[in-house]
């Protein structure tokens, strides 16, 4: 597949590194947190090699240890290109509605677009549910800046009951950040926190960590056995987030780089299953009208 690949780009890649070096000097491509550095970057490795054949100039990756890094990388200019959570590129785009442009979103094996935040604890614990069986216990959120790791569920489930809210001491012993997907998935395993959320398209098994997600990265890393795991919660459907190009980039990159993410699965899909963080069917175009209900929800946590 990888050959096939390398084929395909081989024709462009004469021109691109004539057209493409007098404009872009290199190309850099950050990846939000959900697991530790160096898995994210082994990850992308097949993607960073691809885009340097493509384009003809040097490929750097960036995992910066929050999603802040991502968010700031594209906003300052540092960073190129990067698959956003919904919520971050809301962030993103809420600070600088020019800075970057949704162009592809991950589509699941059954053809859909959206994953859910999934609430989850250890199943010795007792825990069946979010209320009341987690009313005086300790649940972890991922990062500030993430969909299904914070935004979504910090704002569905205190509707579960009037007596839920996120304030630490009044419904919940505590209410914490762990750091990422990744952090939150082994506190709640280690028992460190009695239950947290992260994502997962909610296909296939729960002993698989479903068919992509936080929760399949985490199996595939060998770090848990869903079987010592039980889901307390799941969130309604949230749009997947979007792959995004700095608006500032030189269409023919954007579009040489937009081709490149929309064939990668077909082309590579050990690749794809790296960078996609699980089964999938690839990507298909977005546009910014997908993302107007989380910049929504946004605007109004902060507001609130």
């Amino acid at each position: 597949m990888k050959k096939t690949l390398a084929l395909a780009l081989a024709a462009t890649t004469a021109l691109a590194s004539g057209a493409f070096a007098e404009e872009i000097t290199e190309f850099r491509i950050g990846i939000l947190g959900g697991e530790n550095a160096q898995d994210r970057l082994n990850s992308y490795q097949c993607l960073a090699d691809y885009t340097e054949e493509a384009l003809g100039v040097p490929v750097k990756l960036f995992a910066p240890a929050d999603y802040n890094g991502v968010i700031q990388g594209l906003l300052g200019g540092t960073i190129d290109m990067a698959w956003l959570g919904a919520s971050s590129y809301a962030a993103t785009y809420l600070q600088d509605p020019e800075a970057v442009e949704p162009v592809l979103i991950k589509v699941n094996v059954d053809g859909s677009i959206g994953y859910h935040s999934i609430g989850f604890a250890r199943k010795d614990r007792g825990i069946a549910n979010i209320y009341p069986d987690m009313k005086g216990k300790v649940f972890g959120f991922g990062d500030p800046n993430s969909t299904s790791g914070y935004l979504i569920p910090s704002i569905e489930i205190p509707q579960i009951n009037d007596e839920i809210t996120m304030v630490p001491g009044e419904y919940f012993a505590d209410v914490v950040f762990t750091g990422g997907h990744e952090q939150t998935i082994v506190a709640v395993y280690n028992g460190d926190i009695d239950a947290g959320v992260t994502w997962a398209d909610g296909q296939g098994n729960w002993e698989d960590g479903y068919n992509s997600g936080a929760l399949r990265k985490a199996v595939d890393a060998g770090l848990v056995d869903m079987n010592e795991l039980v889901q307390i919660w799941k969130s309604n459907v949230i749009p997947e987030g979007p792959i995004v190009l700095r608006r500032a980039l030189p269409d023919d990159v954007k579009a040489t780089m937009t081709e490149l993410m929309d064939k990668l699965h077909e082309r590579d899909p050990d690749c794809a299953y790296g960078v996609a963080a699980g089964d999938t069917l690839g990507f298909q175009p977005v546009t910014h009208k997908t993302y107007e209900s989380i910049i929504e929800a946004r605007k109004a946590k902060m507001g609130g």
